[in-house]
């Protein structure tokens, strides 16, 4: 762990003092019209922090892991600062995935950041997505139906939407839960590595709530 990463107790201070976290340790259940696994995962195209514009349909033919992100909520903080999501963000990019950060937080709340912000927390946890992306509007967030940071989701080759849900299933700041969890994620790229169906398509997301703009709600 870096110098700059959170520390528990600063993860600590930040559970017991934000009033941005769900109810019930922010496990939502995800609202199954919108999207479903097994069709077409929604078009997109959104800017990253670099000021490229990435798009969907560019990446057809190779797999697609959506990671709904806020750098200032406690559980997204465990998963960086024990590296868990660093070292997925390799392990996939490091075998052709793509690996899209996204940030729907609005601008003036929790989350929410500038493009020289953004690169500067990837150099300082020393994360590894192709890019992250912005959706300060929220359209691409709400399209996929994303509640909570982190929401994960998986899009196959065919530009299938096949994984949505949580990380894993310790739905806790605890970073010592990382250790004895199931990853989710891993175990769905797991699957279809092994020419499998993914068995488990949807689970629950656990989180803070992602921060829409609700000036037009």
């Amino acid at each position: 762990m870096t110098a700059n990463a959170m520390n528990r107790r600063d993860v600590l201070i930040l559970a017991g003092t934000t009033a941005l976290i769900g109810a019930a340790a922010g496990l939502i259940k995800p609202a199954f019209a919108a999207p479903n696994p097994g069709v077409a995962a929604p078009a997109f195209s959104l800017t990253d922090s670099n000021g490229k514009v990435h798009a969907l349909k560019d990446y057809q033919g190779k797999t697609v892991i959506l990671e709904w992100t806020n750098h200032l909520c406690p559980y997204v903080a465990k998963h960086y600062g024990t590296e868990n999501m660093q070292a997925l963000q390799r392990e996939t990019t490091g075998n052709g995935m793509i690996w899209l950060s996204i940030i729907s937080s609005a601008p003036n709340t929790q989350g929410y950041v500038e493009p020289a912000e953004a690169n500067k927390l990837t150099v300082d946890r020393k994360a590894a997505p192709t890019a992250v992306l912005f959706d300060p509007k929220g359209a691409v967030g709400r399209s996929y139906d994303a509640r909570v940071t982190p929401h994960m989701y998986i899009i196959d080759a065919k530009g299938t939407l096949v994984y949505m849900g949580g990380i894993d299933d310790k739905p806790t700041t605890d970073w010592d839960d990382v250790k004895t969890a199931k990853n989710y994620v891993r175990a769905a790229l797991g699957d279809m590595a092994n020419g499998r169906p993914v068995a488990e398509t949807v689970t629950r997301a656990y989180g803070c709530t992602v921060k829409y703009d609700t000036s037009s709600s």
